[in-house]
């Protein structure tokens, strides 16, 4: 039974850090689409007078038609809207250390700025339980030691 007093809902704007990484489960033949994405806040150091810019990486999954979508109109340094829910999942690393990663699983991309000769495209994807399936992973995702591309 869901809880009407819990919500999982992220709304994140920001820039792709890398072109999304596509690929297919096997047995369903499903597309799905990994990237990450970094938002930027601005801050105040006080201890030197001037203000700051602190980048936040977050791992986003997008599945099926979205995932089509990511491939299609997803570049790197590309300013997008994602709207999606929070999940956490585990997995064993080749050591055989329990690790844990938490992604935004996407529910709305939105393509935001402007390219000259182009409109903005977005795409949602239907609200159906089996957007997320809980038995299908994509694996450890990698460690992003980039700095931030923009």
């Amino acid at each position: 039974m869901r809880d009407i007093n819990s919500l999982n809902k992220v709304i994140l704007i920001g820039h792709l850090g890398r072109q999304p990484d596509i690929r297919y489960v096997p047995q369903t033949e499903r597309a799905v689409a990994n990237f990450t994405m970094a938002t930027n806040e601005r801050y105040f150091n006080p201890k030197t007078n001037e203000s700051d810019i602190r980048a936040e990486w977050h791992r986003i999954v997008a599945w099926g038609k979205l995932a089509e979508f990511c491939e299609k109109f997803l570049t790197q340094g590309k300013q997008v809207l994602v709207e999606g829910k929070l999940r956490t999942r585990n997995w064993q690393d080749r050591e055989g250390n329990k690790r844990f990663t938490t992604e935004v699983h996407a529910q709305n991309i939105v393509l935001l700025g402007k390219k000259e000769g182009t409109e903005e495209k977005t795409y949602e994807a239907p609200s159906s339980p089996d957007n997320f399936p809980e038995e299908e992973h994509t694996g450890p995702a990698s460690e992003e030691d980039d700095e931030v591309p923009f």
